[in-house]
């Protein structure tokens, strides 16, 4: 995660504490409880019993907070930027690609497995994941899109991926477990550009 500025002052650390640790489990608990949006630095500071100015210590901000309490290997706002960062007719295919690319190797292999498995158990994990997975990535992307049912388009991304990465990666279902990336990627991002591009008919988005 980001590390302070030398010249940044450290506020008054409790001792004997994990005051980091102790951030990110407070973040957790403020996520679930109140969704991205809902949830402040300085609720997540009250709520872990540190000094605000512990938490821009430590982060740059909520998001940067959000990344540590997911233990995502990316940020949302880096995945945004890289999937629309093309021409659009391209959207799919490198949504696709840095999903996969992102949660493929063992490291976010690792962590997708672990969210999705506490997501199936615990009403808090499934929230924190909705937020990241619908929220903070699939809806930015369908929000620059100017076609009706952005928040439809992106739930149905979702669950292609989601769905895909149950599969894949939980479950290992044959011959989706050990497919190249690019095979899945080929397969994949028309589906999701449908999605995103194809125009709204009869009131029934993705048919």
């Amino acid at each position: 995660m980001v590390t302070a500025e030398p010249s940044r002052p450290r506020g008054r650390r409790p001792a004997g504490e994990d005051a980091r640790g102790a951030i990110v489990t407070a973040a957790r608990s403020e996520f679930a409880a109140r969704g991205y949006d809902g949830t402040t630095l300085r609720g997540i500071a009250r709520a872990a019993g540190v000094d605000p100015r512990l938490v821009h210590h430590y982060f740059d901000g909520k998001e940067d907070v959000f990344v540590a309490a997911l233990e995502l290997p990316v940020s949302p706002a880096e995945l945004v930027s890289r999937v629309l960062d093309g021409p659009p007719g391209e959207l799919g295919e490198r949504l696709a690609r840095f999903f996969l690319g992102t949660w493929d190797p063992p490291q976010g292999r690792e962590v997708l497995v672990g969210l999705l498995r506490a997501a199936v158990s615990s009403p808090d994990a499934a929230h924190l994941l909705r937020e990241f997975v619908t929220q903070n990535v699939f809806a930015r992307i369908a929000s620059v899109v100017d076609l009706p049912d952005a928040q439809l388009r992106a739930d149905l991304m979702a669950a292609q991926l989601v769905g895909a990465a149950v599969l894949r990666y939980v479950v290992r279902v044959e011959p989706l477990a050990s497919a190249p990336v690019e095979t899945l990627v080929a397969l994949l991002g028309p589906t999701l550009q449908r999605y995103l591009t194809a125009p709204d008919s009869g009131g029934t988005t993705g048919r």
